[in-house]
């Protein structure tokens, strides 16, 4: 159990370090916090199943793939309504702004289900409050945007119990990524910050002819910065 607590606080303390760290030195915490998470990952890998990568579970966790994209199509009209849409404009613009984005979000499922929770799961015995737990330092690591800390939390806690009951983490990734992008096109950038957190958030200066999306943290730690020109 001390291991397991171990795993949990450095890798913590190593994500929370490349959110509020500059650069340069950043980039290099970027790479030690990466190189802990594949060797810790490795010392304890139990099976590709148990990291919800696998076939088993999909179709039975597949509903909340459905639910995002009804919950994005409301976002998505409400936005459109109030003037707040704004998105990059044709297909090959939509995959070159929000594909590595999508990329993200299965990463981010793996490091949430795979990695946080399972160890909360060794640790707390009730499978609720490990959930919790996991959730927690999820949408903590969001701060301080005041948009994403919140739904981070609501959003870490589904996909952790549904995880507990599916162990399946590609429907979480899918819905992960349909949500991100719905609140990047109808959120403004003048209260998102262009979906980053951290010290990102704080030293955030908009651009007046161009939205980007490069240099943020879009989720737990973020460290996809590709520029994803948006059109207001």
């Amino acid at each position: 159990m001390a291991w397991e607590v171990g795993e949990l606080f450095i890798g913590y303390a190593l994500i929370m370090a490349v959110i509020w760290t500059p650069r340069p030195l950043q980039h290099w915490l970027y790479f030690i916090a990466l190189g802990w998470f594949v060797v810790s990952i490795s010392l304890s890998f139990e099976s590709w199943r148990a990291m919800g990568c696998c076939v088993a579970g999909f179709w039975r966790s597949s509903w909340i793939v459905g639910v995002a994209f009804v919950l994005a199509g409301i976002a998505t009209w409400l936005a459109a309504t109030l003037h707040t849409l704004h998105h990059p404009g044709g297909p090959a613009r939509w995959v070159l702004t929000f594909g590595g984005y999508a990329v993200w979000a299965l990463f981010q499922q793996l490091l949430l289900q795979g990695y946080f929770l399972g160890r909360a799961l060794r640790i707390i015995p009730n499978p609720n409050w490990a959930a919790l737990l996991a959730a927690s330092v999820f949408a903590l690591a969001h701060l301080p945007n005041p948009v994403l800390t919140p739904l981070t939390l609501i959003w870490g806690l589904t996909a952790c119990l549904v995880f507990i009951r599916s162990r399946n983490v590609y429907p979480l990734a899918i819905a992960h990524a349909v949500f991100g992008i719905c609140v990047a096109i109808t959120v403004p950038a003048s209260i998102l910050h262009n979906m980053r957190v951290g010290l990102g958030y704080l030293n955030y200066h908009p651009r007046p002819t161009h939205l980007s999306q490069s240099d943020h943290v879009v989720s737990t730690s973020e460290w996809v910065r590709a520029d994803a020109p948006t059109r207001r």
